[in-house]
């Protein structure tokens, strides 16, 4: 598999690439790779050409190219009545573009990216893109469900935070440590998990099947520290710019009245 780019912090923490593996071995990914890393090591460099995000997102079919609003789902939990924290474990390709979704919505406390789904104890970056660990890169959303339902979450994650049609894969990542997937804490949310898939399914809203899986979920693990609020600390970085920056984008658009800035 050819290997692109990624963020020069990552690589000389870990010594490995795998965040912008090739959507395929053509000579048009590899092209769109190559300009994106002149752009990136380009001395004063304030923004990627607008050509340059274009020509990525239809490279790898992202979803942040036309992300549209679904429909609120028909099976939710009610606000809750007094203030709480419950928590919402989300796998949707790079954690990096999910917890950057979830940081700017209101009624959520916080995001962190982490690791979740497979048997390995205490799994590593490393450990997790070699794809043999079992665990997908995930996001813990804690929330306030006086402010936001467990639905609304949801309704994000299938809306804007990412394609839930592709397996095992998400955009130029592949492996299914980049699987779509809803690790749910309750029957309850088990049950709201399930009826959206279906409620979306019925409703042909995707041209593709939903694969997302929904699970129970055993453990979470956090991921390194460099790894947290990376697209808020790195917003120049292409990886950032082409695929995640967008699903931001979408969120404060199709969801103006959940959209907060950080």
């Amino acid at each position: 598999m050819l290997h692109g780019l990624r963020n020069a912090e990552s690589e000389s923490r870990n010594g490995t690439n795998t965040r912008f593996a090739a959507f395929n071995n053509g000579p048009f990914t590899q092209g769109i790779q190559m300009i994106s890393a002149i752009a990136r090591v380009a001395i004063g460099l304030v923004a990627i050409p607008a050509s340059v995000v274009f020509l990525g997102n239809t490279a790898v079919g992202s979803i942040t190219a036309n992300a549209a609003v679904l429909p609120k789902p028909t099976v939710d939990a009610p606000l809750a009545r007094t203030p709480g924290e419950e928590v919402a474990v989300l796998a949707g390709g790079c954690f990096w573009g999910i917890e950057a979704v979830y940081e700017h919505i209101k009624g959520v406390k916080s995001a962190t990216s982490g690791y979740s789904g497979g048997p390995s104890a205490s799994p590593s970056y490393s450990d997790v893109s070699s794809g043999s660990t079992g665990h997908a890169e995930v996001v813990r959303v804690v929330y306030d469900p006086s402010k936001i339902t467990y639905g609304e979450i949801l309704r994000v994650f299938f809306s804007v935070a990412h394609d839930p049609t592709q397996l095992n894969r998400q955009g130029p990542d592949v492996g299914t440590q980049y699987r779509s997937a809803i690790y749910y804490t309750s029957d309850t949310q088990k049950r709201i998990a399930s009826s959206y898939i279906a409620q979306l399914s019925a409703g042909k809203l995707f041209s593709k099947p939903i694969v997302t899986e929904v699970s129970h979920l055993a453990k979470f693990y956090v991921a390194e520290d460099y790894h947290q609020e990376y697209a808020a600390q790195h917003p120049r970085d292409p990886y950032i710019m082409i695929h995640d920056a967008p699903k931001v984008a979408n969120l404060k658009k199709g969801f103006p009245h959940l959209y907060r800035n950080r």
